[in-house]
């Protein structure tokens, strides 16, 4: 071993600690802000515990908006967003893996040139199609984007996965006369789990903090998700910061609680046979 990396060694865990702290410390004073009791001001400078702690804010929060069915609409658009996005995503990019050279260079620059476009510049069209069809005020708006994979990126991310995988594996494969989908699910997907389990995390994240799209969509409160739900409670109250932190700490929890689910998949020393030793 070099000495330059003997000394990166050694300064690993320091920064890993350091940047631990840098992410954590928000969501400490997030915490520490919805333990203060309700209609207080926020203190002129951080605090990391407050004094006295009152859980009173967390009720408030509930009983001024329903926050619980926007918690059970947003986990219900997730479920129903998360699944066929990292199906539909895999599947293209595995189909990006099998084409020819020439076919597959044209699709790959097709799917950089749609990373590039704003998601605004395509809300007017996308909204005169729904309502043509008659499906505002629905969740199909919020649900639809994933029949095509919710982002290039995430196509583009399962394509490059698929392309670390030896291709004396797909040549045996079609020697064999395996078909696509059978490579797919019994050869491919298999070897890049770690992968699969990052798509679903960033498809969670992408669908638990969409605001835009439920905020031109949807009219009936009942249908509300949590972005909405946090929005008319500040509309409500825009002074009471503790109710309000509480509010985001309820929102945060699940996101937090993900990451913590799928860090197990990227931190363990046996990551599965999905990094190839890589």
């Amino acid at each position: 071993m070099r000495a330059g990396e003997r000394r990166f060694g050694g300064l690993r865990q320091p920064l890993a600690v350091a940047l631990a702290v840098l992410f954590v410390l928000p969501l400490w004073f997030l915490v520490a802000g919805s333990l203060r009791e309700p209609g207080t001001v926020p203190p002129r400078t951080p605090e990391l515990l407050p004094s006295p702690l009152s859980t009173a804010a967390y009720p408030d929060a509930f009983d001024l908006v329903d926050l619980g069915r926007y918690l059970l609409n947003s986990l219900a658009v997730a479920a129903l967003t998360v699944p066929p996005a990292v199906l539909v995503a895999s599947w293209a990019g595995f189909a990006l893996l099998l084409l020819a050279g020439r076919t597959r260079l044209v699709l790959l620059a097709v799917s950089f040139a749609a990373l590039m476009i704003p998601v605004t510049a395509l809300l007017v069209p996308r909204f005169t199609l729904y309502r043509w069809l008659g499906l505002t005020d629905t969740w199909v708006p919020l649900v639809a984007p994933a029949l095509l994979g919710l982002s290039p990126f995430y196509v583009l991310l399962f394509y490059w996965s698929f392309r670390r995988l030896p291709s004396e594996l797909i040549e045996a494969a079609r020697l064999e006369d395996v078909r696509p989908f059978t490579m797919w699910r019994r050869l491919a997907m298999p070897l890049v789990r770690p992968v699969t389990v990052a798509v679903a995390l960033l498809a969670f994240i992408a669908s638990w903090g969409n605001f835009l799209d439920p905020l031109v969509y949807l009219f009936d409160p009942d249908l509300y998700t949590l972005p909405l739900g946090l929005r008319s409670l500040a509309v409500l109250d825009r002074t009471n910061y503790p109710v309000l932190l509480a509010a985001a700490v309820v929102a945060t929890a699940p996101v937090v609680l993900a990451f913590a689910v799928a860090q197990r998949f990227f931190l363990h020393e046996d990551r599965g046979a999905g990094w190839l030793g890589r």
